[in-house]
């Protein structure tokens, strides 16, 4: 009786299971930058300012999407101390108690850097006095964050371009070329938790520049000094994604050292249109499709929230729309193929109208070449017009497009509807094919990004 009655129990238990397994819906793909990072190991963050934490839609879009906040200027040397020895941290404070109130890895930014100096480090012409001042400064500011800082900007900007040589900086007119050891082995000391990393713009591929940081890393790890990241800055320019840009973080990574991307935003000449946004979109797509490729990276950050307060129109005039989210916060063409090479799915809803996404397709292939078909769909709300851009490989040509109205650059086509085929309601999606002839036998397929006006 005893053992008919464990049976019984035991079938109506997995009776139960598979009840509801079949009640409950596969676990959805993420929805969120920051939850589709978490999803493939990585951390994606934002630059934030703390005198914009009071704009709800800037809060709630950071607090939404990432889960890493560097502060854009509360930690840089002339806010922390202005002068000599006298240290605040009341901004920075704030922007670090709200990254730990939702759960976001913080990122010191910067040490010692050129730039943002007060006028008193400048005046400094003494050797062992500048020594000493760049070691307190470290000491108190990483000691006032230690444990809560999960990665130091220790030294920031301190190669030339072009060159590689050394920068003309006060550090290294009056300290000379230990003086990035010493701010490392200080930093360690002062915040034996956090990871260490060197941080620079225009060394997103192999140049001369990189290289220069390559062997200053491979000099510091073989001999013992503290660094344990790199972060290439990737302020890039519109088509401007290096080629190699995965083979320089790998060769990095394997001194063994991480690598993070510390301030990516792409910028392009203003007023933006649909075929520039889809560009960039296919440009963030590389970037984080780059980073994932390498187990070693770690970090994707970008360098503001929304392109309404972004630094790029101050610095290049005529130049801007470089983020994620617009003016408005609405998510742009290069969020949804950030999301999509992070492997999640922008729910869409009533905040995200106007969206579409294309997928590529192989309809047929032979020696020389092969068709395709992409299919744009649109998402939570109407569209009136859509824009596709292919991107396409070595030797590739398009001979033949149909459904669509394409216009060629090199090796990248921008196809826009006609008419019959622009307009898509929500959920509904439109097609074009085309022929590619590859006579040197090139049977990639392109890479396709979409958006819509």
């Amino acid at each position: 009786m005893r053992r008919a009655l464990l049976a019984l129990l035991g079938a109506s238990a997995l009776l139960l299971a598979a009840l509801v397994a079949v009640a409950l819906p596969a676990s959805a793909a993420p929805g969120t930058l920051k939850e589709a990072a978490a999803a493939k190991g990585r951390v994606f963050g934002a630059a934030a300012a703390q005198s914009h934490l009071g704009e709800s839609a800037y809060a709630s879009t950071l607090d939404r999407e990432f889960n890493q906040l560097t502060p854009e200027n509360e930690m840089k040397w002339d806010t922390t101390e202005p002068s000599r020895n006298s240290f605040g941290f009341g901004a920075a404070d704030q922007l670090v108690g709200h990254a730990q109130a939702q759960g976001m890895k913080i990122r010191g930014h910067t040490l010692v850097w050129h730039n943002q100096l007060p006028g008193w480090v400048g005046a400094i012409s003494s050797r062992d006095d500048l020594l000493s001042a760049m070691r307190n400064h470290i000491a108190k500011e990483a000691g006032h964050f230690a444990g809560e800082i999960a990665y130091w900007d220790v030294v920031n900007e301190a190669f030339q371009d072009g060159s590689g040589a050394r920068r003309d900086s006060v550090f290294q007119r009056v300290i000379g070329d230990g003086y990035i050891e010493e701010a490392f082995r200080a930093a360690r000391a002062a915040d034996p938790g956090a990871k260490l990393c060197y941080n620079d713009y225009n060394i997103d591929g192999q140049n001369a520049k990189s290289n220069a940081v390559y062997a200053m890393v491979k000099d510091f790890r073989a001999r013992g000094v503290p660094i344990d990241c790199v972060g290439l800055q990737a302020h890039l320019t519109l088509g401007g994604v290096p080629s190699d840009m995965q083979a320089n973080m790998q060769r990095f990574a394997d001194l063994g050292v991480d690598v993070h991307i510390t301030e990516l935003d792409i910028r392009m000449s203003t007023p933006a249109d649909a075929s520039k946004l889809a560009t960039q979109a296919n440009d963030y797509k590389k970037v984080v499709s780059a980073c994932l490729a390498v187990p070693r990276c770690t970090v994707i950050t970008v360098w503001g929230i929304t392109d309404k307060y972004s630094w790029i129109p101050d610095v290049f005039p005529g130049e801007g729309a470089a983020l994620l989210f617009d003016g408005n916060y609405g998510k742009k063409p290069a969020y949804n193929a950030s999301l999509e090479a992070l492997g999640g799915t922008d729910p869409g809803g009533p905040g995200d109208p106007g969206t579409v996404t294309c997928a590529y397709t192989r309809t047929a292939q032979w020696d020389t070449g092969f068709n395709g078909q992409v299919t744009i769909t649109a998402g939570a709300g109407a569209v009136s017009s859509w824009t596709a851009v292919l991107t396409m490989g070595s030797g590739q040509q398009i001979s033949g497009l149909w459904n669509g109205t394409p216009s060629t650059s090199g090796n990248v086509v921008t196809v826009k509807p006609v008419s019959w085929n622009a307009n898509l309601a929500p959920g509904a999606s439109a097609s074009f094919g085309f022929t590619v002839n590859a006579p040197g036998g090139n049977q990639a397929a392109p890479s396709v990004t979409c958006g819509s006006p």
